[in-house]
């Protein structure tokens, strides 16, 4: 883990802009400022495929620039919401390539506590937790939380 390494621990939160991204990343960063971890909000990207693997390498380097710079976004406007009213110092960002359980699960062999939201844009009603926080439960090489509730809670 790193916090083995470097001395000082890593949470890595998964974010996808959605509100339960902000709260598992607003939770993270109270962790953080508790026990002094540093913090890195990921955010996983790919090209929607039919079936299988995330395709790679599909779209020129244009578009695939402009697609980056619009999930940079996404994740500076994710950071920026969760870190509203908190003291220290912010999130690092990082950009992931696949499947957001896959580069999550990959992630967590290099951190030492992995956060995620109950549920992200692709929630279906009812559901009390989201296949991405499932795979990570159930996958991660790190101890997982997954943070429920509302803005409320």
């Amino acid at each position: 883990m790193s916090g083995e390494r470097s001395g000082q621990e890593l949470v890595m939160v998964g974010v996808d802009g959605s509100a339960a991204s902000v709260r598992a990343l607003s939770w993270a960063a109270r962790y953080a400022t508790a026990t002094g971890a540093r913090v890195q909000a990921v955010l996983a990207w790919h090209y929607p495929a039919a079936a299988g693997q995330a395709p790679v390498g599909i779209a020129p380097d244009p578009v695939q620039r402009e697609t980056e710079a619009e999930q940079l976004a996404i994740l500076d406007k994710t950071i920026a919401q969760a870190y509203t009213g908190q003291p220290g110092p912010t999130a690092e960002a990082r950009l992931g390539y696949g499947h957001p359980a896959q580069v999550l699960i990959e992630g967590s062999k290099e951190a030492d506590l992995l956060v995620v939201g109950s549920h992200g844009h692709g929630a279906f009603t009812g559901m009390l937790v989201g296949s991405v926080s499932i795979h990570c439960v159930t996958g991660a090489f790190c101890p997982v939380v997954v943070v429920r509730g509302t803005d409320a809670g």
